[in-house]
Order: structure tokens, then sequence, then C-alpha cells
């Protein structure tokens, strides 16, 4: 097992990988139990039951996804990388696609089958490995850096520290809140234990938050642990419907966008966590991803599984950074992330435990860890600059990923070539900058 991840090449161990997969796994946990909320439309009035996905089963779907997908990116991959249904592309399936399209959840199921076909087939030719590796090592800096900023302030929203605002858009929240107090001390808390060097602090820090909420009664402790685990049947195999019962509904130009949308999204959400969790680890080489093409595939097969079992695109989580950041280098931790995806299914009144309060700190002190690659940009030469600019900037102010990475990708080619870089630029990037362009004009 050692010799198979490395751990003696890598310089970790099993208690490193433990606590990392571990976790990875507690910052992802409430996808678990968001997911089902929102396929299900709840809160949602006024519409047919039909719309509705079955709650119970879209659980255990979400946990099966989470579970075969980080055993996929563990044991193929060999990357400490977890990965379940993505948010955003959840909601998109479920507020985009089923209510204002309204097509049968069903249907779109049968496009997210039909996307991850498509990643497994363009991970096998090489092209999503080719396209990874051809984007410049300054721009895998500025997204790195971006994602660090997009998930702290993913976990300051959170916690209710950052809250919207009508005028500004947003600004601090209420300090006096009890659970956005319970965040902040789990945030000082993890902060002392990294600054004195402990071991898996991220983790003992979500711990210790847990139990303070306990006491001060800002988390409910849960009246039981175990529970018996709701039937998969009512979304199982319905990705199959569409396509032997209507196939008509497969051959319209929604339906396309849809896949397209579910494709794209998925790809440089993926790309983008790839590299993040890549370097953060240590794992890159010459500014390339070792294995890409195998996460890639992990990642492409997952969304296959997910689709099946009855849940929109599984796809790789950021949160893994906190994983890393606790001490994961291994596929191990994705082993170790996936059994405990499985876990859950038999555990879920635990689940409620893991509040956005807890794994707040986690994400900011991940999103700290993550900025240092802003350090290793050229700021002084502006061509590169601007792109790489752009692209930290935009991923936080859009709420996205892929978007991020879209306008970078634009302007990349547009400032070497004014600055007379033209032979710098991979020929990708040309075509990367053209897609992009499109994808705002008729899709975005």
């Amino acid at each position: 097992m050692k010799k198979y991840f490395e751990f003696d090449k890598l310089g970790t161990n099993y208690r490193r990988e433990i606590i990392g997969g571990l976790t990875t796994f507690l910052a992802m946990a409430y996808i678990l139990a968001v997911n089902p909320l929102v396929l299900s439309l709840d809160g949602v009035t006024d519409i047919p039951d039909a719309m509705r996905m079955n709650k119970g089963a879209v659980f255990v779907a979400t946990a099966l996804a989470g579970a075969v997908g980080s055993l996929f990116m563990g044991l193929i991959a060999r990357y400490p990388i977890g990965l379940a249904p993505g948010m955003g592309l959840n909601a998109f399936f479920a507020f985009s696609v089923v209510l204002t399209y309204g097509i049968p959840w069903q249907t779109a199921l049968t496009g997210v089958l039909f996307s991850g076909l498509i990643f497994i087939v363009l991970s096998l030719t090489g092209l999503r490995e080719l396209i990874i590796n051809a984007i410049p090592a300054q721009l895998k800096f500025a997204v790195g850096a971006g994602i660090g900023l997009f998930i702290t302030f993913l976990g300051l929203q959170n916690a209710n520290i950052i809250v919207a605002d009508p005028n500004t858009l947003v600004t601090l929240g209420d300090l006096s809140q009890g659970p956005v107090l319970l965040a902040i001390f789990g945030l000082v808390i993890t902060v002392i234990m990294m600054v004195r060097g402990i071991k898996g602090a991220i983790f003992y820090g979500m711990i210790l938050t847990t139990v303070t909420g306990m006491i001060f009664s800002l988390i409910d402790v849960p009246h039981k642990i175990v529970s018996g685990v709701p039937s998969v049947a009512p979304t199982f195999g319905a990705a199959f419907d569409a396509i032997f019962h209507s196939p008509g509904e497969l051959f319209t130009t929604q339906f396309l966008v849809i896949v397209i949308t579910f494709l794209f999204v998925d790809f440089f959400d993926t790309a983008g966590t790839l590299v993040a969790v890549a370097t953060q680890a240590g794992l890159m080489k010459d500014g390339k991803l070792p294995r890409a093409g195998r996460a890639l595939l992990a990642d492409s097969m997952a969304t296959v599984t997910g689709a099946v079992f009855g849940t929109s695109t599984t796809t790789s989580y950021i949160e893994s950074t906190a994983g890393v950041a606790a001490g994961a280098k291994t596929g191990f931790a994705s082993v170790i992330t996936g059994l405990m995806f499985l876990l859950a299914l038999f555990f879920s009144p635990l689940l409620f435990v893991i509040t956005p309060e807890v794994t707040a700190p986690a994400l900011i002190i991940v999103g700290v860890l993550m900025v240092s690659n802003l350090g290793n940009i050229e700021w002084t030469k502006f061509e590169m600059a601007v792109p790489a600019f752009f692209t930290v900037i935009a991923m936080p102010l859009t709420y996205s990923i892929a978007t991020g990475i879209a306008i970078g990708f634009i302007f990349y080619p547009i400032t070497m070539l004014l600055s007379g870089r033209r032979k710098e630029i991979h020929p990708i990037m040309y075509g990367l900058m053209v897609l992009f362009i499109l994808y705002f004009i008729f899709i975005k």
C-alpha cells in the first residue's frame, strides 16, 4: 500500500493521509445535506410533485457518487482529491433546467450522463490532459490564487461574517450573533494551531469548533447516531428513461445547450481544482500535472456513475485543499474520503453537526495558503499581470471558478500578442480564447 501510493517518495505516512482524508470529507460533507434539498426544489412552492426529485434517493445517490468518485480518484489517479456532486452545477440542474426550462429531471440526468460520456472520450484521447498542460504556468498560479480567494469568500459568507448588502453588494455581518462568533472562534483556534505548527490543525480546529458549538447550544446534539439507508430506487437508472422512452427530447437545441453547459463548467472547474490541489501539495512537475489523464478520467467516470445513481454532475472538490493542508499528499487520503461517504449512509444524523460555521474556518485558512501563488506571478510584466489579475479577481466576484478561468484565458493571447511574445503562446490557447468568447455569447 505504501509503495503504491509512494508514501516515502512524497514524505507522508498513514496518519497524515487518514487525517487529510477525514478533513476533506468533513469540509465537503455539507453536500450530503444540501444536494437533496437543491435537487428536490425544497422551498419552491406551487410546482407539481413530478418536478421534485426524491430527497432520500438523492441523499443515497450523493453519498454513492461521492464514495465511488473519490475512490476512482484515489486508486486510479492517486491524487488527494475528494469528489461529489458539485455545488453550482446542481443549482443549474434544478433551477434552470428543471424549474425554468421545464425539462423533466429524468431528462436532465440524461444530459449529465451524456456530458460524462463525452468527458470520458476526451480523457481517453488525451485532449483534456493536453489542454491542461498547454496552460502556461503563470496562469496556473493565477487559477490557484483565484480559487484561494473564492473559497475564502465562500467561507466568510457561509459563516455570515460577510453578508449581502443592497447598496454595496457585501458588507460585514453581525458579529454579535452566536453562530458568527462560533466561526470566529474556530478561525482563531485554527490559526493558533497553524502558527504553532501543529499537524492536522485544520481537522482539530473543526472538531473543537463542533464540540464548542454543542456546549453553547449553537449546534444541535444528535439524538441518534445510526439511521437506516433510504431507497435509491426512485432515481437509480432514471437517466436512461429519455433514451428508451422519449428519445425525441434529446434532439433539441435546448438539450444540446444543457449538455454543453454541464460539460464546459465541469471541465474547467475540475481543471482549476486539479491544478490548485496539485500545486498546494507540491505535486506539480515543471509546470505540468503528473497523471493528469488518469485524474480527468476518474472525474469523468464519477460523473457517469453519479448520473446513473441519480444526481447532478459529480466533480472534484476544491475543499480537498483543506485535506492537503492537513497533510494529505496521496490518493490514500481520497480512499479514506470515499469510505467516509459510504459510512455516511448509515450515520446521517451526525452530518448535521458539520454546520457552515464549522467548515468556514477551514475554507478561510486554506484560502490563506493558496494565495501564496500570487508570489509566483510576474506582476512587473503587464502582459502577464492583466490576464492573471482578471483570473484571480473574477472568481470570487462572479462566484464561479470557470468564469474566472474564461476571462483570464481570453485576455492572455491578446496581451501576449500585443507585447510581441507570440511564440510563447501555445496554439491551444487561441482555441480556448475563441471557445470562451462563444460561450459568453451563446450560453452564459
